[in-house]
């Protein structure tokens, strides 16, 4: 390994400046455990002061029994015209009784004069002023310089000034920030080089990329290449605008790419879980495409590919998925081959020779029910299903002896309401019952869960997690075939099924016969 890279965290504060991004302080205490987990070396809690949550927050960790990270306060520099002692702000800073506070101050002569309204001597006093009074009270003074590569765009002279203030008030590490997010990789290097030779190579030097353009981590990247040793960014790159830099894609690259020490083997095997658990606490969808981090990022869906990472894994994966705590997939759809049919049973721990009749059967019925409008990529408990039926070995564990769904609705102000009635007849007897649900789909899935509970009272603990309705010919207006896509849970595991049909409580029932079955099946296997 290489030099030793810090890496700085702020999910926790610029992080839920993102739209759609709300994290309460709780939910600040569980993730910065798991940043800890990770090997992150600094944690960056939040604004003191600036709300009720963060100062909470401040609390709330002092608490905390972190193996490496330190909690990081976030603040500005002083007001024009006031000294440090005297701005509230940096009182807060204090108040957060941190062993690190991070403060940010203007490198661009623009917002100097425009956004502060003052002189450029000005600024340079509050930087180095307010640096020297917190670092005679805190362990260690981070300096973001807001704005830098702008600033040097526009004014090297004045930019280089304000971080000269920055090292002469004791800073012991100074961010050049590309706040605006508008940098491409090229210019990072010249700006970091320029910096370092002015500077000297005694200061320590960080880097802060938004990505604005798309090159957050490059461009982090880059400046690392130029003997940056700090970097900041965010978990699954959230934050304001289009986000900050993704350190889900940032420590995998600096370890496994570039040879650098930052966490170690064990760590970055967390970082899918983790990158999954802050998508989970900040209830947003996780981005199934990200890089190194996402369910699809080792996913093989074409026949030559999938042929080809059975041989050898590198021939289409850049690396290893384990290393990062992912998993190499591969799906199935109408551009299958034999070889993605035999990954799959091998998956569900079926012996298939490829030679095997059953094989060829189960393909052309694959691409058959694609060009129906099925979709087995995020139904693989349906596709399972339908390669053990084409094997002989499955056996239905009910039949369905008819149901009903009636939607009433009494008056144009009232809510309609649903009720399923159905029959069921099992091995074991036979149930007839009836549910009220909130729609038709709800009711009839409440119903069938109730009459079979009756026999396999393991399904009382299974729920549905998700449900999507897709229409597959919007030309076709209320007549159009629809595809369900159904995910369900018994609290352990997470299974996907789907049903097609021009009738949507049809195409439901599929999916949710499918859903019930699987669970049914799983649980017998493992008994076995």
């Amino acid at each position: 390994m290489g030099k030793r890279i810090d890496l700085y965290d702020t999910t926790l504060r610029d992080g839920t400046q993102g739209e759609d991004v709300s994290l309460s302080s709780a939910d600040k205490v569980r993730i910065a455990e798991n940043l800890d987990e990770l090997g992150i070396h600094y944690i960056e809690g939040g604004w003191p002061g600036s709300n009720p949550k963060d100062m909470e927050f401040f609390k709330l960790a002092q608490h905390l029994r972190l193996k490496q990270a330190k909690i990081t306060a976030f603040g500005s520099t002083c007001r024009p015209n006031v000294h440090p002692k005297d701005d509230h702000n940096i009182s807060m800073l204090l108040k957060a009784n941190v062993p690190v506070v991070t403060i940010f101050g203007k490198s661009w002569d623009l917002h100097v004069t425009d956004a502060l309204k003052t002189s450029l001597d000005e600024n340079l006093r509050m930087i180095q002023e307010s640096i020297n009074y917190l670092k005679e009270r805190v362990p260690e003074v981070i300096y973001d310089a807001e704005h830098f590569f702008d600033g040097y765009k526009r004014n090297p002279e004045y930019a280089i000034k304000t971080l000269k203030a920055a090292v002469e008030g004791g800073a012991d590490v100074i961010v050049l920030c590309d706040t605006n997010g508008g940098c491409i990789p090229y210019e990072i290097p010249p700006i970091v080089q320029a910096v370092k030779e002015t500077l000297g190579p005694e200061v320590r030097l960080g880097v802060h990329t938004h990505n604005d353009s798309e090159c957050a981590v490059a461009n982090t990247l880059m400046a690392v290449r130029e003997g940056v040793t700090h970097v900041q960014g965010t978990i699954n790159g959230i934050g304001e605008r289009c986000g900050n830099a993704n350190l889900c894609s940032i420590i995998p690259a600096l370890k496994l790419k570039m040879g650098l020490d930052c966490i170690s083997d064990e760590q970055l095997a967390m970082l899918t879980n983790i990158s999954r658990f802050v998508y989970e606490i900040a209830n947003l969808k996780p981005w199934k495409h990200q890089p190194y981090v996402g369910r699809s990022a080792f996913a093989h869906k074409g026949g030559i590919h999938v042929s080809a990472v059975m041989k050898r894994s590198d021939t289409y994966e850049h690396i290893k998925p384990e290393l990062v705590g992912n998993k190499q997939r591969v799906l199935v759809s109408d551009l299958s081959g034999k070889s993605n049919i035999l990954y799959k049973a091998k998956e569900f721990g079926l012996d298939i020779e490829s030679k095997d009749p059953t094989v060829q059967r189960v393909l052309e019925q694959l691409k058959e029910l694609e060009h129906q409008g099925y979709q087995f990529e995020g139904a693989e408990a349906s596709f399972e299903i339908m390669v053990k039926k084409a094997m002989g070995r499955f056996d239905p564990y009910f039949e369905l002896g008819g149901f009903r769904v009636i939607v009433e609705k009494r008056t144009r102000e009232e809510d309609p309401v649903s009720e399923a009635t159905i029959k069921v007849k099992t091995p074991y007897g036979s149930y007839h019952t009836a549910a009220d649900g909130n729609g038709p789909v709800n009711a009839m899935d409440k119903a069938l869960r109730k009459a079979l509970s009756e026999f396999y009272p393991n399904l009382a603990g299974t729920h549905l997690t998700d449900y999507k309705v897709r229409i597959l010919d919007e030309t076709a207006g209320t007549a159009a075939k629809v595809r369900v896509l159904i995910e369900s849970t018994d609290g352990e595991k997470r299974w996907g099924t789907v049903g097609v049909h021009g009738n949507v409580i049809e195409a439901s029932w599929k999916a949710l016969v499918d859903s019930i079955e699987y669970k049914l099946m799983r649980d017998e296997e493992e008994k076995e």
